[in-house]
């Protein structure tokens, strides 16, 4: 079973998902994993007819102890604060948790995740969380003996699990309670306690005084929110990332506490690695890696949530960027979308990952190759929409336009602020240089494809087939022969599907192009030829796909070129050469003698 009919298959009754974050600056991309998650999670239940409510909580009450990159000047002055006290940044409007919040709100939107809002402020002055402070400061005793023997975390005696808003200074970071008399905490805002130990900033102003814990004057420790919400909402499933997850980890010591003072169980617990981008874990302080408005613009959204939930949660996720990482990306999902339309031998896994991936269910419909699409939009002469529509041989409908749409943004977007200068398809007006370094066995080639394209129908299918041909009967191998077209067309060694290129561009050019070059004739035998011994081998190997064969020979000074051509069963043909030098030409090689 796919990895949320598994988790379903666990649920019983009506389920309540939950999910939070803390706004400290703008979101990176890894945060959508989890939201993701818990989606994927949320639709499976649903389409099982059982009753499930997705919950995404704002943690604001969490205070400013992490500045984001470049903003030091504006919230260095706010740390230890909570979120939704401090001021958005460069005068924007609202408060730093809003601020933040905005955008990631509009990339649930357009990934189709519709989640209950709730934001941690609300909570607390609302009372929602009075009880379970109660509880949970009247049980600080159990708390102590949890942090230590689950996470060998040792706590004062008189150490109680709750953060007090200084009356004085505001910052809810380095006030500590020292004791609960049922109605009040007395607490002191340390001037020893920094909050950011990077930038050693943030201390308390030395304030010592008592006040009710309750109503939002302060708030729980997150491993105690954790508890409280637990107990308050009431959740039954909630993920938690691998750096939560680990044994004597906030996750560990959560749930024992909710033991230890509820008696009650935890929630389910879905545990998932890291989602990194080029092997690097995201942060938003540090300013590492892309933001999920970023990774929402530059991937549709079906294609987003295929690449954050096709993978089991507790296997990271590893997004590469470059080229080859982005058209892989959309070449699997196609495969998907193609087999479970298409393929009768497809899995039910197959069709889960579909159906929890797309927005709403399309059925079957015409997908342009990315890498095709991104060729397209980097040649200024041609209309990426009608060279698609052409390829399909039909015109698109409403369905296949828009997903057309969102590829050529992606393409543009991609080319424009992703690709290195070595993976950008540029055609080359003149000769590049680096095209001089081919061998003679691909200047050869290229002058043999050119011969071949003269009188070929200028078609994707024919042109390719036609490449794969001539590659044979040079002979030269295939990777080699690509690796001549694109040096010569574009100056890289890779681009898109040669058949597809080809057909792009006008067909004097490219067979002028490939006849640039001269080579040496005795040079290319050479690199080209195959020993007696080997030739015998292969015939040897081969001889019951072999329908057929005939040679020629052809003499550069005192070498003679033995050419085979052979024909095999399948109607392709290869050639094998073998160079003779000082002896008949006449005498037959060794495996056609």
């Amino acid at each position: 079973m796919f990895w949320t009919e598994e988790i379903a298959a666990k649920c019983a009754g009506p389920q309540i998902i939950n999910d939070s974050k803390t706004p400290s600056g703008r979101v990176h991309v890894g945060a959508l994993r989890g939201v993701l998650i818990h989606d994927a999670i949320f639709r499976t239940l649903r389409e099982k007819g059982i009753e499930a409510r997705y919950l995404f909580g704002v943690d604001d009450y969490d205070p400013v102890d992490e500045i984001p990159k470049g903003e030091d000047e504006h919230f260095g002055q706010y740390l230890g604060r909570p979120l939704c006290e401090t001021p958005a940044p460069c005068g924007a409007e609202g408060d730093m948790a809003e601020h933040y919040m905005r955008e990631f709100w509009q990339v649930f939107a357009d990934l189709g995740v519709k989640v209950e809002r709730y934001r941690m402020r609300d909570v607390y002055r609302s009372g929602q969380f009075n009880a379970a402070i109660d509880m949970i400061l009247r049980n600080a005793d159990k708390v102590r003996r949890v942090y230590k023997e689950v996470s060998n975390s040792e706590r004062a005696e008189h150490w109680h699990p709750f953060q007090a808003i200084c009356e004085k200074c505001g910052s809810i970071a380095s006030t500590e309670v020292h004791a609960y008399d049922g109605a009040l905490v007395s607490y002191r805002c340390l001037p020893t306690k920094v909050v950011n130990t990077k930038l050693n900033l943030g201390r308390g102003c030395g304030h010592e005084g008592k006040v009710s814990p309750f109503d939002g004057r302060g708030k729980l420790p997150w491993k105690l929110e954790w508890v409280a919400k637990f107990v308050t909402f009431p959740i039954t499933i909630e993920g938690a990332g691998k750096d939560h997850s680990t044994k004597g980890g906030s996750r560990d010591v959560a749930e024992a506490c909710l033991r230890a003072i509820y008696g009650t169980e935890p929630p389910l617990r879905v545990p998932y690695e890291f989602f990194l981008v080029g092997g690097a874990k995201m942060s938003s302080s540090r300013g590492v890696g892309a933001s999920a408005r970023d990774m929402a613009d530059l991937l549709p959204p079906e294609v987003l949530r295929f690449l954050m939930i096709r993978t089991k949660p507790n296997s990271p996720v590893n997004f590469d960027v470059r080229e080859e990482g982005i058209v892989k990306l959309y070449n699997e999902f196609d495969r998907y979308h193609t087999r479970v339309n298409h393929d009768k031998n497809a899995t039910p896994d197959e069709a889960s990952v579909l159906r929890v991936c797309e927005l709403a269910p399309e059925g079957d419909y015409f997908n342009a190759n990315f890498q095709l699409v991104s060729a397209l939009v980097q040649m200024p002469h041609l209309d990426p929409v009608a060279e698609i529509t052409r390829r399909k041989g039909a015109p698109l409908t409403a369905i296949e336009r828009r997903h057309l749409d969102q590829r050529i943004a992606s393409a543009r977007l991609w080319v424009e602020s992703y690709a290195s200068e070595e993976e950008k398809t540029r055609l080359q007006e003149v000769l590049p240089a680096r095209a001089h370094e081919l061998t003679a066995a691909q200047r050869a080639f290229l002058h043999k494809l050119a011969d071949g394209l003269r009188d070929l129908a200028w078609e994707d299918d024919a042109l390719q087939a036609k490449v794969f041909e001539v590659a044979r009967l040079t002979p030269i191998e295939q990777p080699i022969a690509f690796k001549a077209i694109y040096r010569v067309l574009l100056d890289r060694e890779a681009g898109p599907k040669a058949g597809n290129l080809l057909a792009f561009l006008d067909r004097d050019y490219v067979i002028a192009r490939f006849g640039e070059l001269p080579f040496d004739q005795l040079t290319y035998w050479r690199e080209t030829a195959t020993s007696e011994a080997d030739l015998e081998k292969w015939f040897t190997q081969n001889a019951e796909k072999i329908a057929g064969k005939s040679w020629t020979t052809e003499m550069t000074g005192d070498v003679a070129a033995f050419e085979i051509l052979v024909e095999m069963k399948d109607g392709k043909r290869q050639l094998k050469r073998v160079l003779l030098q000082g002896r008949d030409a006449s005498a037959l090689p060794r495996g056609l003698a």
